[in-house]
């Protein structure tokens, strides 16, 4: 069955399964590329310049052979008679659309029977580079990510096999977790056992488990959900390894692992080009920003500083990306800067609020530092809203889910705050519609979505008299 969930849905759009792997996005353009540069070379060579009806060309090659397939494991023989047979496929489509559109004179002979070896031999050969430049491309991002199965079944063990045999996996798996005993378990693979279904949780965290794939028969939906229970209180993105499942996704979509088909169960959205797209938005929209507002900055922080004594910036511990601490920064409101274990909410007529302060407050300007958190990445503009640790780390325990919030980095603004939900969160039921708004934004997230939300906001602002 799947779960329920409290906050209204938006439609959701179409989805895009992308793969956050560097080299894999880098297959996808090797063949195309090769194909257009040897293309252009000959231009050069045979003509003195790239003229019109070669870009007009190597356009149409380019949308025909794009994607390209990703074969960075395969043996080069097969790597080589694979570039021979794509060229093949399309040198005959476009040597067909020519000779129907008479285009085909428009180029001298010598060019087009250069480019039907050149092109196959730069396609193989950049194939070849790539692979030899794949140690060096892998180390830029960062150290492999540890990974766990629950369940040390046949698929599990066979996904076991398929990451420690990739060559160019950036995966670095740490063991099995499984309910069964010794006598039961197949523990002659060499694979270390961490504990059972019950303690997952809490290896997630003793071990900084970013992967979490689950290898379990269909026939134990139970047992499933309550795993899943279990690690709503993580961070980590999970992956189900049989074929089919049903529950309360958070950006499912199909995907491979070293070969492997999975299906994930709670991941971000910003994965490979929809990441790229959410990085560049929060960039230029930060920049041209903090360029119309830098005025209003100077005065701000010169009228904090008058109007009463401490620091002008108040740096506050926030959770941000994966759990991760983070400082965040806002024009400071009140006459004390707790930072410590226990953290009293702004509430109506707080005391320890300035008289600046509850203007800035209202009209949320103590925000707009946080631009500046934009650009360091430690935030976006939009995304759910960044609580103090003390409160996440009484919230996590109050509320299912509550983590799976900093799957993405936080924002500035959110859904649930233009949702009703922005300000003072006094009571259980109120968090919990805070974070129902939360995951319903990392389902159906998408750049227009973003543009509504910062829209919204900018309109709730100016009458909005819930934020203290």
């Amino acid at each position: 069955m799947a779960l329920p969930s409290a906050a209204p849905k938006r439609p959701a759009g179409p989805s895009t399964a992308g793969n956050d792997n560097l080299l894999s996005q880098l297959e996808a353009f090797v063949g195309p590329v090769a194909y257009v540069l040897s293309l252009w070379a000959l231009s050069q060579y045979f003509e003195g310049a790239i003229r019109p009806q070669y870009l007009v060309l190597s356009l149409v090659t380019f949308a025909i052979s794009f994607p390209g397939a990703a074969r960075l494991q395969a043996s080069v023989a097969s790597l080589a008679g694979e570039s021979v047979v794509n060229w093949a496929w399309t040198a005959s489509l476009l040597l067909l659309m020519g000779w129907v559109t008479g285009y085909i004179n428009a180029f001298p002979e010598p060019v087009l029977y250069t480019w039907l070896w050149l092109a196959p031999l730069g396609k193989f050969g950049a194939a070849v580079a790539l692979r030899s430049m794949a140690p060096t491309l892998l180390s830029w991002h960062g150290p492999a990510q540890r990974a766990l199965i629950v369940g040390m079944n046949e698929q599990g063990l066979a996904l076991a096999n398929s990451i420690n045999a990739s060559a160019y996996c950036r995966i670095k798996l740490i063991g099995f977790v499984d309910n069964r005993s010794d006598e039961r378990l197949d523990t002659n693979q060499g694979y270390a056992l961490l504990g059972k279904h019950e303690q997952l949780a809490d290896i997630v965290r003793k071990h900084n488990i970013k992967l979490i794939y689950l290898s379990l028969p269909m026939a134990s939906q139970p047992r499933i959900l309550h795993v899943l229970d279990e690690l709503k209180d993580t961070t980590a993105s999970i992956y189900f390894v049989p074929d089919m499942f049903v529950t309360d996704l958070i950006q499912g979509r199909a995907a491979a692992v070293c070969g492997t088909s999975v299906i994930s169960v709670c991941e971000t959205p910003f994965k490979a080009a929809n990441g790229t797209v959410k990085r560049i938005s929060d960039v230029v929209f930060s920049l041209v920003i903090l360029l119309l507002i830098f005025p209003i900055l100077l005065a701000i922080a010169a009228a904090v500083k008058w109007t009463s004594p401490g620091p002008i910036i108040f740096k506050q511990r926030r959770y941000g990306l994966d759990g991760e601490e983070i400082l965040v920064y806002k024009f400071r409101s009140m006459s004390v800067t707790e930072d410590g274990g226990t953290i009293q909410q702004a509430q109506k007529n707080d005391t320890r609020i300035t008289p600046l302060g509850a203007f800035l407050r209202r009209t949320s300007l103590d925000e707009l530092p946080q631009f500046v958190n934009v650009l360091q990445g430690r935030m976006s503009i939009v995304g759910p809203r960044p609580h103090a640790v003390a409160h996440n780390e009484l919230y996590r325990k109050l509320i299912k889910g509550y983590m799976v919030r900093h799957k993405v980095k936080p924002g500035i603004t959110g859904w649930a705050q233009v949702n009703g939900y922005r300000g003072e969160t006094d009571t259980l039921d109120k968090m919990q519609g805070r974070i129902d708004y939360d995951l319903d934004y990392l389902r159906h997230w998408s750049l227009q979505l973003d543009i509504d939300i910062i829209i919204k906001t900018v309109r709730l602002v100016l009458k909005d008299q819930k934020a203290y």
